[in-house]
């Protein structure tokens, strides 16, 4: 996979944010996938592996890459998606580190 520059990975977060309205809401409807079944197939690979990533990292395989590939996404798209979760995993973490507490 080849590297990405940081405004090529904000244009495609903002190119999935841009039809992500029935992603969010099924997510925030039901956590525990339930509700995400009737997305379509990328927006699924997309959700189960972020989800996988965040809670089981030590688990992914090739297997759940190619899935991705599977869905329609190039190696720049996946990049991507794993810089996004990545970061948001280490902010978390940074946060959580330094017990700052979220704005109300």
């Amino acid at each position: 996979m080849g590297g990405t520059a940081p405004a090529d990975t904000l244009a495609l977060c903002e190119r999935w944010a841009a039809d992500s309205e029935a992603l969010v809401a099924a997510v925030l409807e039901s956590p525990d996938g339930v509700a995400i079944s009737g997305l379509p197939a990328r927006q699924r690979a997309l959700l189960a592996y972020a989800a996988k990533l965040t809670e089981r990292p030590a688990t992914i395989e090739r297997a759940d890459v190619d899935a991705l590939r599977q869905a329609g996404l190039a190696d720049a798209d996946i990049l991507a998606l794993v810089e996004v979760i990545a970061y948001y995993a280490y902010a978390n973490r940074i946060a959580d580190g330094l017990g700052i507490e979220l704005e109300s």
